[in-house]
């Protein structure tokens, strides 16, 4: 693996101060490939990939080659794994008012009524904001859209979970919203469901998929054989739907 030189290969006071990150590039499979890198009194160096990209923690006095060296051991991983990134369809929201809003997969935008009204109406390229001229600030917008999704989310699941209940013969269990940065669920050894508040943006198969992967915790609480035969038996080819939720990232 070659790299690239840059300010950050030679180490600075501040570049080795703990906790200070720098821009690295460097070539790993012959891609250029630009990481964060935080120094800190760590013992060992520790990678992390995600929607913000490659991200190293090193200790304070670890060279460069080092690091590289390092990288150079788990350049497939890496390159698999920003691939994998790369291609999520990311749910990120953009709060401004002309701004796209998907609910169970389909595009929604901001309207404003003649009323001067402020609703959520289905985008098929032609509703724009209508009547009065009104400038949102990006707070106010955020506040209003949070709101819609958590009230259509609540609506959502609680449906899904009422289906999904009778189906494998459970009383519909308590549930509440998260904000998880990693799981678009849980159940709890109490039978507390967590459903995260951004599934409500994905196709609603999906969002079947998740709560009858949930509610299985409440008669298997694990992923063995017997747990999957139960998810397969109230959602056929779970497999795909599993595979199909990967490609979305959370955050």
């Amino acid at each position: 693996m070659d790299r690239k030189r840059n300010a950050a290969d030679q180490p600075s006071a501040s570049a080795s101060a703990k906790n200070v990150a720098v821009q690295v590039q460097t070539l790993i499979c012959g891609r250029s490939i630009a990481y964060t890198l935080t120094r800190s009194r760590r013992r060992s160096i520790g990678l992390c990939i995600d929607h913000r990209g490659l991200r190293i923690s090193a200790p304070l006095h670890a060279a460069l080659p080092q690091i590289d060296g390092f990288l150079q051991k788990k350049a497939e991983w890496i390159t698999q794994k920003l691939d994998l990134w790369s291609n999520k369809k990311n749910l990120s929201l953009e709060w401004r008012q002309d701004a796209i809003f998907p609910l169970l997969g389909e595009p929604w935008r901001l309207t404003l009524q003649s009323s001067g009204e402020i609703t959520m109406l289905p985008y098929c390229g032609d509703n724009v904001m209508k009547g009065p001229a009104i400038e949102l600030t990006p707070h106010q917008v955020e506040k209003f859209v949070m709101s819609w999704y958590q009230q259509q989310a609540i609506t959502c699941f609680k449906q899904r979970i009422d289906i999904y209940a009778q189906a494998l013969s459970l009383p519909a269990p308590s549930f509440r919203l998260s904000n998880a940065a990693t799981r678009w669920g849980s159940c709890n050894s109490r039978g507390l469901i967590s459903l995260n508040w951004r599934l409500v943006q994905i196709p609603l198969h999906l969002v079947d998929y998740v709560v009858a992967h949930e509610l299985t915790h409440l008669i298997e609480m694990n992923h063995s054989q017997a747990f999957w035969q139960v998810v397969e038996r109230v959602f056929p080819n779970c497999r795909a739907g599993r595979k199909e939720l990967r490609k979305y990232s959370i955050k």
